[in-house]
């Protein structure tokens, strides 16, 4: 079987070694590119892993931050998923079955 891929997305550190601390810093700069992103899109440009990305954007981050693309991302190997038993291995994997209400019991009523 083939290892799972994932990546670790740089961005907010390499702008903050440049001394740009603010996202909205980014946005003219990307403009002076020719790319016109909203200042929510920057936001979650800057604070959030992307799961897509034009090729556009990719060159106009790399040529702003003056960096090799393996510097902004970090190809890394994905945690492997585990699955449950289908009891439920609580013990492992406590998960919130210890914040669940305890079931309520039906008494029966005298008549």
């Amino acid at each position: 079987m083939t290892a799972k891929l994932d990546y670790r997305w740089h961005l907010r550190e390499l702008m903050a070694a440049q001394g740009m601390y603010s996202t909205s810093a980014l946005r003219p700069l990307l403009a002076e590119r020719g790319v016109d992103l909203s200042t929510s899109q920057v936001y979650r440009l800057v604070t959030e892993k992307p799961e897509r990305l034009s090729m556009k954007v990719l060159m106009a981050l790399l040529d702003i931050l003056g960096c090799p693309m393996d510097q902004l991302i970090e190809p890394i190997t994905a945690a492997a998923r585990t699955r449950k038993a289908a009891g439920g291995d609580t013990a492992a994997d406590p998960g919130i079955g210890s914040f669940r209400p305890k079931r309520a019991r039906i008494k029966g009523t005298e008549s």
